[in-house]
């Protein structure tokens, strides 16, 4: 059995979730858990409803994690940030969502997320979070990233 078999949404027809939908999350393994080495998704077309108004919000998330194990499956990660298009959060929750769902879906060394949301109102706002695994020397390159954060 090849180990694309186990994906659901990797060459098939696409299903378009309405609302937030972790579960059309998918993962595979990770052939060089050994190495640290950087994955980095860039989604330019994210879009997202604010909690009062009802109006849509665009963004760029960026994503960029080392993975261990498992690592998210790309057609997956874009059915899954295409789920927000209806759905209300503010921009720092969404960051903090997305990468709260990735650390419990593939457990990753370290992982960000920023989000370059476009401006309302004349301001913008580009909310960061961060993790590192515990205990490692992962945990202090988050403390480093996130005192160094710039865009």
């Amino acid at each position: 059995m090849r180990e694309n078999d186990n994906l659901k949404a990797l060459g098939r027809q696409t299903e378009y979730r309405d609302d937030y939908a972790p579960e059309v999350l998918e993962t595979f393994e990770n052939k060089h858990p050994g190495n640290d080495y950087w994955v980095r998704f860039n989604c330019p077309e994210f879009t997202s409803l604010c909690p009062i108004t009802g109006q849509p919000d665009f963004a760029e998330i960026r994503i960029s994690y080392l993975p261990d194990r498992r690592m998210v499956e790309s057609k997956s990660l874009k059915l899954y940030l295409f789920s927000f298009r209806n759905h209300g959060d503010f921009h720092e929750d969404c960051v903090n969502v997305i990468m709260k769902d990735l650390i419990r879906l593939m457990d990753p060394k370290y992982i960000e997320v920023t989000g370059i949301f476009t401006p309302r109102g004349g301001i913008s706002i580009y909310p960061y979070a961060n993790y590192g695994r515990p205990d490692t020397k992962y945990e202090k390159l988050a403390e480093h990233r996130l005192q160094q954060h710039d865009l």
